[in-house]
């Protein structure tokens, strides 16, 4: 591994803010491409979904090349919060009514499988990671009714998982007669340190990693990687959001931004366990918000408490009115009620989540493509939807057929919820009144070194960035995607695409897909 000395804005994490996770690995880096590559299996995507696919595939005899944009684990699998759970954030009553009691069945299978396929990666390669297995609880938002909390627990049964209906909510203040359901044999890791040795185990198999190596002009030959030709008979696009495609799977799964905080608490006060409420009905979105909670070991004293949520929409904040600054405030608050032992807050972030339509990713053969397959659609499951996608992905290169890969299937039409895939559709679709907004910033002198905003001059759009260095950059705010006006995002310093997730550092390199391209940057006075 390489350290780089010429650091991309968002190529080490892809935000302002930086993870417990990033803050406590070194950064794991590999060569830059530096000639053309011809390979059995392209992977493009260094995260948890790309490596745990490459090893996978190792293991199995084939000849595997693996890039990634930034680092590895610089996605969104270094923002995460790591809860390894069959316990999903849509519930199984849902998938039931959705799916059939069949497909729920194969769901909660197939997730409790990848935790067992962690675990038993974690063994085989001894890797150092804190992986446990703990308990899960999952309780009621003031929002949601009792009969909810009931039918859950029937749908979990039937589903095929070990639950229990308890009368209380263990280890949270003030919740003794708030029920819950305690989903056994759930699981926790710390995830940049799995990710290092699954890294080390590809190069180990013969494996080929690249780091800093942008794919583009993806086809079904391979890819341009930093302008050399890579050539493969597989292409696996395992970026969270596919790059590969213009509008198919972006019509079918809608990205979130979801706010995290951590701090200390004294070890031994409670147990590892993961919590979760379910979720805030009342809210304005389709997906909606809900709280999640763990414990990661700290030091010898301390034990770190992660807790999640306050989602909206990426690029859409302004919809609520609330601020990301308040979005952290009152996770706080939400936190310490329920875990009032909670020390000063040691880290803040924030990641994104593609949420399907259905509620379940999309793992498998991209639509219309017979070589090239797609890991996205984490919804908030993303370790364990990841962990499937790549034992589907495997599978079907191996000319294995998977049990779990129709209901996965990226070309799936799921009629039961085309309700929500209408209500999502109307919402990307008013995004484009952008247009015709006025902009949120008058003159980009105004900006301080740090800020960044969109200003209008005349029909044009300008995404205006100040930098410490008080040098104003400028580019075209337009999302090179499909044309939506991107928003400034103050929280992580990045321009956001209201329409389809894209993402932009500061400085307009691309940072999250599905734009393939950086914003086209401006010559300003």
């Amino acid at each position: 591994m390489n350290n780089s000395d010429n650091l991309n804005e968002g190529s080490i994490t892809s935000g302002d803010n930086v993870s417990f996770w990033i803050d406590t690995t070194p950064i794991l880096s590999f060569d830059k491409p530096s000639q053309d590559i011809s390979t059995e299996v392209l992977i493009i995507g260094g995260g948890i979904a790309g490596l745990t696919t490459a090893y996978k595939l190792l293991k199995a005899g084939k000849k595997v090349v693996l890039v990634e944009d930034g680092f590895i684990g610089s996605g969104e699998t270094g923002r995460t919060t790591a809860h390894l759970t069959c316990a999903l954030d849509d519930r199984y009553y849902y998938l039931e009514n959705t799916f059939g009691k069949e497909s729920a069945h194969l769901a909660a299978e197939s997730h409790t499988a990848a935790i067992d396929e962690i675990e038993k990666i974690v063994t085989r390669l001894n890797i150092d990671c804190d992986f446990k297995r703990v308990k899960g609880y999952l309780f009621l938002h003031p929002s949601d009714k009792e009969e909810n909390l009931d039918k859950e627990f029937q749908a979990s049964k039937d589903a095929g998982l070990q639950t229990s209906l308890l009368n209380n909510t263990p280890y949270l203040d003030g919740t003794q007669n708030q029920r819950s359901i305690e989903f056994r044999n759930q699981g926790q890791f710390h995830v940049l340190h799995y990710l290092k040795g699954l890294a080390e185990a590809v190069t180990a198999l013969g494996g080929t990693i690249f780091t800093e190596a942008h794919a583009d002009s993806i086809t079904k030959e391979g890819a341009s990687v930093n302008g050399f030709n890579f050539i493969a008979k597989h292409i696996v696009v395992a970026t969270n959001t596919p790059v590969n495609d213009v509008l198919t799977m972006h019509t079918k799964q809608h990205a979130y931004r979801t706010y995290v905080i951590a701090g200390k608490i004294p070890k031994g006060v409670i147990p590892y366990s993961l919590w979760w409420d379910t979720g805030d009905m009342e809210s304005k979105w389709v997906s909606q918000p809900y709280h999640y909670v763990r414990l990661e070991k700290f030091d010898d004293k301390y034990d770190l408490l992660i807790s999640g949520g306050e989602d909206h929409k990426t690029g859409q904040e302004d919809e609520e009115g609330i601020s990301a600054l308040s979005r952290y405030e009152k996770l706080e608050i939400w936190t310490r009620k329920y875990f009032p032992m909670l020390d000063e807050i040691n880290y803040k972030w924030s990641g994104q989540v593609m949420e399907p339509f259905d509620s379940l990713g999309f793992m498998g053969k991209n639509p219309g493509d017979e070589n090239i397959y797609i890991i996205t659609g984490d919804s908030g499951n993303g370790m364990t939807h990841a962990t499937i996608g790549a034992m589907i992905i495997t599978d079907q290169i191996l000319g294995i057929k998977n049990k779990w890969e129709d209901l996965y299937n990226p070309s799936r039409i799921t009629f039961k919820a085309l309700g929500d895939f209408m209500k999502e559709a109307g919402n990307m679709a008013a995004q484009y009144l952008d247009w015709i907004t006025a902009s949120d910033i008058n003159n980009p002198a105004d900006l301080k070194a740090g800020e960044g905003g969109i200003l209008s001059l005349g029909l044009k759009k300008i995404a205006a960035y100040r930098d410490y260095d008080n040098m104003l950059q400028a580019f075209s705010a337009v999302c090179p995607h499909l044309g939506c006006i991107v928003q400034w995002n103050p929280d992580e310093k990045s321009f956001d695409c209201p329409c389809h997730g894209s993402r932009f550092a500061a400085d307009g390199t691309v940072i999250n897909g599905p734009a393939k391209n950086d914003l086209n940057k401006i010559q300003v006075k």
